[in-house]
């Protein structure tokens, strides 16, 4: 069967790329809006679900990689700011502060109808950054379809003050320390 991952996103297909597993990347064509008074984690998990199984409907005899990624920042979903005003916005409110980013994972084997999906918490502590910091970084990456506004892989690394978490992928993305186990209990081996 063959491996599919359900995303655009390039930062997700290089880390998929260090398992050195055979696969293809298929964007899926989702509304990402949360719903009403869906907690993030919810939100996350529920359109890393949702991509992995619009893919399933040209690829049934495929196992399916979703994902899906938000931030909280004091119980407010902080999505992709896609603009720059919504990004500015979004790193003003982060300054100095803590931001939880749920980072959702789903495989989906869709021959069988069988999904596991789990959201891997990681927590980052944002410097006390200026305006003209801010605007700064966001001139130089433009990192608009990034939930948080922020890419910790590039320079959003400098944004960063202290990260906490199980697996410093999920940050990025695609949570690869779970993604394996999930990988396994379907019979697929990584090494």
């Amino acid at each position: 069967m063959d491996l599919i991952l359900a995303s655009s996103s390039p930062f997700r297909k290089e880390l998929l790329q260090r398992l050195r597993l055979p696969f293809v990347t298929i964007s899926p064509d989702i509304d990402e809006s949360p719903f009403p008074a869906e907690k993030p984690e919810q939100t996350a998990l529920r359109l890393a679900q949702a991509k992995a199984r619009k893919i399933a409907e040209a690829h049934p005899d495929s196992f399916i990689i979703g994902c899906d990624q938000v931030a909280m920042l004091d119980g407010l979903q902080l999505g992709k700011p896609i603009t720059h005003h919504n990004a500015v916005r979004q790193l003003s409110m982060m300054r100095g502060r803590s931001v939880i980013f749920h980072s959702a994972l789903c495989l989906y084997n869709a021959n069988e109808d069988r999904m596991q999906a789990d959201v891997v918490p990681y927590t980052v502590q944002f410097r006390q950054l200026s305006d003209a910091q801010i605007e700064n970084y966001l001139r130089m990456e433009e990192p608009y379809q990034c939930a948080g506004s922020a890419k910790s892989e590039g320079l959003g690394i400098a944004l960063i003050e202290a990260m906490h978490g199980d697996d410093p992928n999920a940050l990025i993305g695609l949570p690869l320390i779970r993604l394996i186990t999930m990988l396994y209990a379907e019979g697929i081996n990584v090494i």
